[in-house]
């Protein structure tokens, strides 16, 4: 009988936004680097080796911000540059890799059982769904909201800018209630770098720290080969903690 394959030990994690890149190797950083509308992977790639080598790492997680099928970059971002799709992170960052969503990731991290439901405030919104333990990214973000604009357009970077603070806050209140009513979770977590501008929480919802996208990378190296399904240990913890 073969030996069981051990999660590999120290996992550089990538939380590649549309403004920075984060990384994070085991307890060392995080440390992050400038990204933008013109950054292909090749150009992030050189950002981190000026960071790391790959004798700092085991194994790679990528949270990217975008359409990810099977652990494949399957569009190009709204928020970078191109040369995504098809990209060979594995042989550019010299060890193997895996790709999830970068909402998915964060949303693994803010995970605590149950079915949750995780949107990221950011540059656009990014959504999660995680059932008992499942985590299913979303692409709510493009999709039609109301007078023509999609909810990204509402309750992301540039919905703030168009409608002010106050009628941002208003909108994302809403879209959360949409939603959970709609998806059936038990509760909501918001993250992203915008989710601190929230006065008040919606009816339960609850902050998430960007942090939490780092604790993902780790989580999806355990347990099974695929990123989209958890550790028993993590789908199994109590959420009646979250009232």
């Amino acid at each position: 009988m073969a030996a069981k394959k051990k999660a590999p030990r120290r996992i550089l994690v990538l939380d590649v936004g549309g403004s920075h890149v984060k990384l994070r190797v085991g307890e060392h950083g995080p440390q992050r680097f400038v990204s933008g509308p013109k950054m292909s992977p090749g150009a992030m790639v050189k950002g981190v080796r000026k960071l790391v080598t790959p004798a700092d790492y085991d194994a790679v997680s990528i949270g990217y911000p975008g359409l990810v099928v099977r652990g494949r970059i399957a569009a190009e971002p709204f928020n970078l540059g191109a040369g995504w799709v098809g990209f060979d992170f594995e042989a550019a960052l010299g060890k193997p890799v895996r790709v999830i969503n970068d909402a998915a990731m964060q949303a693994v991290g803010s995970y605590a059982g149950g079915r949750m439901l995780f949107l990221g405030l950011g540059t656009g919104m990014g959504a999660t769904l995680v059932l008992d333990g499942i985590v299913e990214p979303m692409e709510f973000g493009h999709l039609p909201y109301k007078h023509g604009r999609t909810y990204e357009q509402y309750v992301g970077q540039r919905g703030m800018d168009r409608l002010g603070k106050r009628r941002w806050r208003k909108e994302v209140a809403e879209v959360v209630e949409r939603l959970r009513y709609a998806l059936e979770v038990e509760y909501v977590v918001l993250g992203g770098g915008n989710a601190r501008l929230l006065k008040e929480l919606p009816k339960k919802a609850h902050l998430g720290a960007n942090s939490n996208a780092m604790k993902g990378g780790r989580i999806i190296w355990e347990g099974s080969g695929s990123p989209l399904v958890l550790h028993p240990k993590y789908h199994k913890r109590v959420v009646a903690r979250r009232k």
